[in-house]
């Protein structure tokens, strides 16, 4: 670039630079919006059960029957309640006052006594699939866990001839917060990325000042230069932000380099600026360019990026759609330097797929971007 064009390039750095300062509004994007849905997300959006009500039917009452009860009692995963009868616990999971019920039938204690079977009937609301397993995988931990201690009272073998030692590798606490708030990060950065220059673009066709610099000596290159390289700071300030909300106020741990995130992260915020500078190639109304960000950006990103739900188990057809989704290599890496460290085996193929994209989104945008007012 020949020193003419870089006075040009820094006389139009300095025009945004004080944009962003006199408008709040880039800021805003930047910084509060990632905070406020990272909050939002981070305090709202659990896998983990707890507290589940859950009801309790005893038909013949006994020491053995309260011990068990007892049980549920104990655990942090239930708040049990109970009943007298079947009916009555039925009707209140119909009311979705409880999640599950508990059944013991008036033959449990003499059936449990002479050690032969002693089944209990359980009973789970599966209009949440995934909450209907969670409550069902508990109880049968609970159940599971009783006869273990009642066999260890009464001076028995286990009840299983098993012994199940299990090891967690990389969330050792099964925090469901500890998964899920990286993947919050990558999806909300999408959205802010996008945003950061489709709005901000749009805005200047909607003010004029957009045809302004076409009509100046300046180059297309430089115009798409002078957008990309201040926007492209503020996103790594508000991803900045983003993980020091996520270590310091939710405590998910960081195994892995500052310096590997920062490079992944650079290599995402340039593919979310790109996808904005072709929304607003296209959109030139602020409204517009909203809704474009919001449905070709935040909605893959929330579903599609393996943050909730598993690729492996999506139909063969939306897991090849899933590869055009930047967001879907950025929660792979996060997931991996937040709670793994740098497994590069991960790092590098997906670092390699967000510099394709972000090349791909680019180059599109300075496509897009000719010199001309139509």
């Amino acid at each position: 670039m020949n020193p003419v064009a870089l006075r040009r390039l820094r006389g139009l750095l300095r025009k945004e630079f004080l944009q962003i300062w006199r408008d709040p509004s880039a800021l805003a994007i930047a910084f509060l919006l990632p905070a406020v849905l990272l909050l939002i997300f981070g305090y709202g959006v659990s896998l983990d059960a707890r507290n589940v009500p859950l009801a309790l039917v005893t038909q013949r009452p006994g020491a053995l029957a309260a011990s068990f009860t007892a049980a549920f009692s104990h655990s942090p995963y239930f708040r049990p309640r109970p009943f007298l009868t079947i009916q009555e616990a039925e009707r209140a999971m119909r009311a979705h006052e409880v999640q599950g019920i508990v059944w013991l039938p008036s033959d449990f204690a003499r059936r449990a006594q002479a050690g032969g079977d002693a089944p209990i009937g359980v009973i789970v609301n599966g209009v949440d699939a995934n909450d209907a397993r969670i409550v069902e995988g508990y109880v049968q931990q609970v159940w599971a866990t009783w006869l273990t201690a009642r066999a260890r009272r009464r001076g028995e073998a286990a009840p299983t001839p098993l012994s199940v030692q299990p090891r967690v590798r990389f969330n050792p606490a099964v925090s469901s917060r500890d998964y899920l708030v990286p993947g919050l990060i990558a999806v909300i950065m999408t959205l802010t990325g996008a945003l950061l220059t489709a709005l901000v673009i749009a805005r200047e066709w909607e003010r004029g000042t957009m045809e302004a610099l076409m009509v100046t000596r300046v180059t297309m290159r430089e115009i798409l230069l002078a957008k990309l390289i201040p926007y492209f700071l503020l996103g790594m300030g508000g991803m900045a932000a983003s993980v020091a909300i996520a270590v310091l106020l939710f405590g998910v741990p960081l195994a892995g380099s500052w310096w590997v995130l920062a490079g992944a992260s650079a290599l995402f915020m340039l593919a979310a600026l790109g996808m904005g500078l072709l929304i607003s190639g296209f959109a030139r109304s602020q409204f517009v360019a909203g809704q474009i960000a919001l449905i070709v950006t935040f909605l893959p990103a929330f579903l599609l990026s393996g943050f909730v739900f598993d690729i492996g188990s999506m139909p063969r057809a939306v897991q090849w759609i899933t590869h055009v989704v930047a967001a879907r290599y950025f929660v792979a890496i996060l997931q991996s330097v937040f709670l793994a460290g740098n497994v590069w085996p991960v790092i590098l193929p997906n670092a390699l797929a967000l510099a394709v994209i972000a090349a791909i989104f680019l180059g599109l945008a300075r496509t897009v971007f000719r010199r001309r007012l139509d």
